[in-house]
């Protein structure tokens, strides 16, 4: 092995992790592509695809598939999680249990914890006590559109710039371009955020609404990103570039986003329930908006389109009622 060649695995077989899995072994890396289904992931290996998420995207032949979590994490020097918020800190704990002298964890999933509301680097930070090199990748990206070839950029935020730096070579090629940051709050904010606003776009598209109203939703929602983002310590001006409003157009306005879509079905009347069904896989921003309506409080940070989605989604409010009393509210100045 090279210099320039790594043992990487990656660690959640869904739509974005497959998609990243190809895209380092194309650039030559050996690639361990692990998932919890041992059927799904003997399914993928004798198809040489990932039949349900990217079924035209052929792998690579230095991409290897596994369900055994031990020797998928012990077999690589490094890990880059694509799992579901909610189970991030479980693999945490895995990777823990199995690797205890990990030197750095890289992660791709965007969300906060359930119930404790917890950014993902508060969570791995708790989980591994000595100090490691933490690392988060975060931008407009769709899976399919990544694991095609299509010119993609994306921002990775590390507490150690020298480890920001290595993925970034990791993951750089004549389509895929890096940039680099040192606000690791300021990435995962607007990756959770832009989640939850892509639902009330969708919603106001479901409903008949306009351009007009979807660009709104849009901006006051970037406001209401970073006024979170400033209180929970990061730097606003992050919410300007790729993690944040680059994010936040690609998902709030773009199909392929299963925010959304989700947003659409609410918006047309379909349930909760069965909008999850149709998108059939994790739709993050219906876990987001009540992590992030249960901080507002204690932050005193004002979110009212946020808001409204929580009451949507939570309390049963209509979406025509959530949307009344957006516009009802008192006059302000933009900011």
């Amino acid at each position: 092995m090279d210099n320039h060649t790594a043992k990487i695995t990656v660690l959640g077989a869904g739509s974005w992790g497959t998609a990243l899995a190809v895209l380092l072994a194309g650039n030559g890396h050996q690639v361990i592509l692990w998932g919890r289904n041992p059927e799904k992931i003997a399914a993928y290996q004798q198809a040489r695809r990932n039949i349900h998420f990217l079924p035209q995207t052929v792998f690579p032949e230095s991409l290897q598939l596994s369900a055994d979590f031990k020797s998928s994490v012990q077999n690589s020097h490094y890990l880059l999680i694509a799992v579901p918020s909610h189970s991030f800190r479980d693999t945490i704990k895995q990777i823990k249990q199995h690797k205890p002298q990990c030197e750095g964890l890289c992660w791709a999933t965007k969300g906060f914890e359930e119930g404790s509301h917890k950014l993902l680097h508060e969570v791995a930070g708790e989980e591994f006590l000595q100090p490691i090199s933490l690392g988060v990748i975060s931008g407009p990206t769709f899976a399919d559109e990544v694991a095609r070839g299509l010119p993609t950029a994306v921002t990775i935020a590390s507490n150690n710039q020298q480890f920001a730096q290595l993925w970034a070579e990791f993951l750089h090629n004549e389509h895929f371009r890096p940039y680099l940051s040192d606000d690791i709050i300021g990435l995962e904010v607007g990756g959770a955020v832009k989640n939850i606003l892509a639902i009330a776009a969708g919603i106001a598209d479901g409903l008949g609404y306009g351009a007009n109203t979807r660009a709104a939703l849009i901006t006051r929602g970037m406001a209401e990103m970073s006024r979170l983002a400033a209180a929970l310590g990061a730097n606003p001006q992050t919410l300007m570039g790729l993690s944040g409003v680059g994010d936040l157009l690609l998902t709030a306005t773009d199909n392929l986003s299963r925010n959304r879509r989700f947003g659409i079905a609410i918006g047309k009347g379909t349930s909760i329930q069965q909008a999850c069904e149709e998108i059939s896989q994790v739709v993050e921003g219906y876990q987001a908006v009540r992590e992030v309506y249960q901080m507002l409080a204690s932050l005193n940070v004002s979110m009212p389109i946020v808001e409204q989605v929580y009451h949507v989604l939570y309390q049963h409010k209509s979406p025509q009622e959530a949307v009344r009393s957006l516009l009802n509210r008192n006059f302000n100045y933009e900011c």
